[in-house]
């Protein structure tokens, strides 16, 4: 399934609220340190709500670390200076998704010898960015719309009495 990989996260409530999206779709979440806060923190617990159980975290020292882990995993890296959108991207169910942190996006030298494997999401000139659990979630299901969303409900019960 998708790898989401957070490169330092800084705000509770953007990794709880995308640890509870990896937990509802089976993505796996990968952190990578210095964390901007605490994994016991009740901001990032109280997003998360009670998915918790259904969450496969990792939480790595460094960005190295994650690669070592990932192994030959195709990786992508969001950036609002990419050169192409993501919707122009054939996406495996298996792919890693990079995202970096709040204030300062993915560390220009990562950027850089990753050029080729960069995406954007597409947005006005004037703004500067998404929130990040926004554009962790626009990714993740495109990737999992062109694979069908596997393993996913997607038929509804129909209303309920």
């Amino acid at each position: 399934m998708i790898q989401i990989v957070l490169l330092e996260p800084e705000i509770p409530g953007n990794t709880g609220n995308i640890a509870r999206l990896c937990a509802a779709t089976g993505a796996s979440l990968h952190l990578i340190e210095p964390l901007g806060f605490s994994i016991d923190d009740k901001h990032l617990k109280r997003a998360g709500l009670d998915y918790w159980h259904l969450l496969d975290i990792h939480v790595h020292k460094n960005f190295s670390d994650a690669q070592k882990f990932l192994g030959d995993r195709r990786m992508f890296f969001l950036s609002t200076k990419a050169p192409r959108n993501y919707s122009e991207v054939e996406f495996s169910i298996d792919d890693a998704i990079v995202f970096g942190k709040e204030t300062a996006g993915i560390d220009e030298k990562i950027l850089k010898s990753n050029w080729e494997s960069t995406i954007r999401i597409p947005m006005i000139s004037d703004a500067r960015s998404l929130n990040l659990s926004n554009a962790v979630a626009i990714v993740s299901y495109e990737i999992l719309r062109q694979n069908q969303f596997p393993n996913l409900k997607t038929i509804g019960d129909g209303l309920r009495k």
